[in-house]
């Protein structure tokens, strides 16, 4: 088979080709393209050197197609038509669109996102499935490397590349079990140090930041439990005298269904706020345009 040279080929050539097809005018052809008689009739030329075969034959009644003209009629015309999809705006239809969400999240925020989230996946996108990706430290590398679609979480520094979406303004109470005697004093500071706590620490390493807030005041506090879970915290305060630190939106939802009583934090630490984050590979896709702005909805019903 002869090679093809494509750097010699005017794949433009391939509309007039396709216009002729349909036209069977050289003219009419020329006036659906833009151009005037003698440019179509020099396109036509060069379309017959460069297929190597004269394509349409003038006849009483119009242009007849040769054999080769009609065998390459129906290739080209799909041809031009998958070229169109390639360059036209992607549309994401959720009603239609099939295949799996991956998230990668913490026990907190997953769930306090995740089953608003499914909810509106259900009557929006049926047919998507949701995973919830296995931790790996902050989840940064795990969207760095395209194993999830975005992560959730609280970040401060991302590698470049990246993109960023603040979910809400987020600030720290405290739980302890219903019936607590620290619930019969004044509430305090110094109530607060004198109890057994238990700390969170998503990653496994590094400091709370209540301790961090605690050693700004030269004062710390007895740590009687540390682990990376949050959900698993709050049932070991409903079964003892330990307090827990926890975001507020988490404490609230827990509360509800667990037998806690929320206190204030008496210690001042600055607000954080959780977020989105995904690569620059996914910023333009309109189906992960979607997926955010669903995440950021169902964010701000979260309380």
């Amino acid at each position: 088979m002869r090679e093809v040279n494509f750097s010699h080929i005017d794949l433009n050539l391939l509309k007039l080709f396709d216009a002729l097809i349909k036209e069977r005018s050289v003219t009419r052809a020329g006036q659906k393209l833009g151009l005037s008689q003698p440019a179509a009739s020099r396109g036509l030329g060069r379309l017959r050197h460069m297929l190597g075969d004269k394509l349409v034959i003038p006849t009483a009644q119009g242009l007849e197609l040769t054999p080769r003209a009609t065998f390459l009629s129906e290739p080209v015309a799909k041809l031009l038509e998958e070229a169109k999809q390639i360059v036209a705006p992607s549309i994401f239809s959720p009603s239609e669109a099939t295949g799996r969400i991956s998230i990668a999240a913490n026990d907190h925020m997953s769930l306090l996102l995740m089953p608003k989230l499914l909810s509106k996946l259900a009557t929006l996108a049926p047919n998507l499935d949701l995973e919830i990706a296995a931790p790996s430290g902050d989840n940064v590398k795990l969207v760095a490397q395209g194993e999830v679609d975005l992560a959730v979480g609280v970040y401060n520094k991302l590698p470049a590349r990246f993109h960023q979406r603040s979910l809400y303004d987020e600030d720290f109470v405290c739980l302890v079990r219903r019936g607590h005697p620290v619930l019969a004093k004044h509430w305090n500071l110094e109530c607060f140090i004198a109890l057994s706590h238990i700390s969170v620490i998503i990653t496994g390493h590094g400091k709370n930041v209540v301790d961090e807030a605690l050693e700004q005041l030269n004062l710390s506090r007895r740590i009687a439990i540390k682990l990376p879970h949050f959900l698993a915290a709050p049932m070991l305060v409903a079964e003892s005298d330990m307090i827990l630190s926890l975001p507020r939106r988490l404490a609230n939802r827990i509360a509800t269904s667990m037998p806690l009583e929320i206190l204030e934090l008496p210690l001042e630490i600055e607000r954080f706020s959780p977020s989105i984050i995904w690569s620059e590979r996914r910023h333009n896709d309109p189906a992960h345009i979607w997926l955010r702005n669903l995440i950021m909805e169902v964010s701000s019903e979260v309380n």
